[in-house]
């Protein structure tokens, strides 16, 4: 008689991500190709104690009820943890959620300070606060000589978040921050208001493709605003998709990246597999869903599948990522368990060549 030998069951971990408009959908592959390719390496070493790492991949599509939903989905699937998304919205959503349900969650790239009310044991980050980022985006804005401020908004929790920490920290540094209704206005509006305001910089707290496309066009062909500089430090130039788009006008727009001035051999690596899956430069958000899943498998095989263990273990993590060592611990104002030390750097796409990226300033 032959004894058919059944398979190791999996240790599965829910993973979301945008993966469909109107989510950043080029993002949502950046984190996607991270966590699968770190999974791969996972099962390749041998798997959790000899059972293969699987993904529940749930599309978040940046709405907070999609994301709610999928970990309520993900929890009676029975995973053993919940990972990812980009989108602080989506994500704020999935981490009440997965607080609510004792369910673990280690947030891969959403910036939001405030992921969670209250704090919770069951939440960890690895992408650095926005409070963090923005502040030293306005130091940035300082240093090159920017006071008067123009930003042009959509409603949203993150941008107006962004816009009170903009506004916090240049104050008392003689800055000024102006809002612009993008709603309201026009993009020929805009250039009408950056003038009328005498702002030297205009910030894209905006959507992708519009209005932040249109509004780049306008600003740029607009002879009275040569000198005006326009930034995006919520990320989107990361990606190829702004430079599809926008062609040169797309460089020289700064924004906030979340890499170290150089890769150690474990960065390096990984950014050439990831180069390899993607057909593309990686951005920092494929990085960030590696390490989600390298702190992950760290976790299940020093403390096994059961949650509350799970949750139990972020201050405890001390692993090799590859930006850097990632450990966690609480952080005045954070409510989760957060990361310390994410490397943050300013830059921009080089005008001599769009695809080349420039490091204007670190923090």
């Amino acid at each position: 008689m032959i004894t058919q030998v059944r398979p190791s069951q999996p240790v599965t971990i829910g993973a979301l991500a945008p993966l469909t408009r109107p989510g950043w959908v080029e993002a949502g592959r950046h984190l996607l190709a991270g966590l699968e390719l770190a999974v791969g390496e996972v099962n390749d070493g041998g798997g959790i104690g000899g059972r293969p790492l699987e993904l529940m991949v749930r599309d978040t599509a940046a709405d907070p009820r999609r994301a709610a939903a999928a970990v309520d989905e993900l929890a009676q699937l029975g995973v053993a943890a919940v990972a990812g998304e980009y989108h602080s919205v989506a994500a704020r959503a999935a981490a009440a959620r997965a607080d609510a349900l004792g369910l673990p969650f280690l947030c891969s790239s959403a910036v939001l300070d405030a992921l969670t009310e209250e704090q919770t044991e069951w939440v960890a980050r690895l992408s650095p606060p926005q409070s963090h980022g923005w502040r030293i985006y306005a130091d940035f804005l300082l240093g090159a000589g920017h006071s008067r401020i123009a930003v042009a908004t959509e409603p949203s929790v993150y941008w107006a978040s962004g816009v009170r920490i903009l506004r916090d920290h240049l104050a008392p540094r003689g800055g000024t921050v102006i809002e612009l209704d993008a709603r309201v206005l026009t993009p020929a509006a805009v250039c009408d208001a950056l003038v009328d305001h005498r702002a030297t910089a205009l910030l894209l707290l905006v959507g992708f493709p519009e209005p932040a496309v249109s509004i780049v066009r306008s600003v740029r062909r607009d002879q009275r605003l040569t000198e005006t500089m326009i930034g995006a430090p919520a990320g989107q130039p990361e990606f190829a998709a702004w430079a599809t788009s926008l062609g040169g006008d797309s460089a020289a727009i700064p924004f906030l990246r979340y890499l170290p001035g150089h890769l150690g051999p474990l960065g390096a690596r990984v950014a050439t597999a990831l180069r390899e899956r993607l057909s593309e430069e990686p951005s920092f958000v494929a990085f960030e869903g590696y390490d989600t899943v390298t702190v992950l498998a760290e976790v299940l095989r020093s403390r096994g599948t059961d949650r509350a263990r799970i949750a139990a273990s972020w201050p405890h993590v001390a692993v090799e990522g590859t930006r850097g060592p990632i450990r966690f611990s609480r952080t005045p104002g954070i409510s989760v368990w957060q990361s310390a030390r994410t490397p943050v750097q300013v830059v921009d796409r080089d005008p001599a060549e769009p695809s080349r990226l420039r490091i204007r300033h670190a923090g």
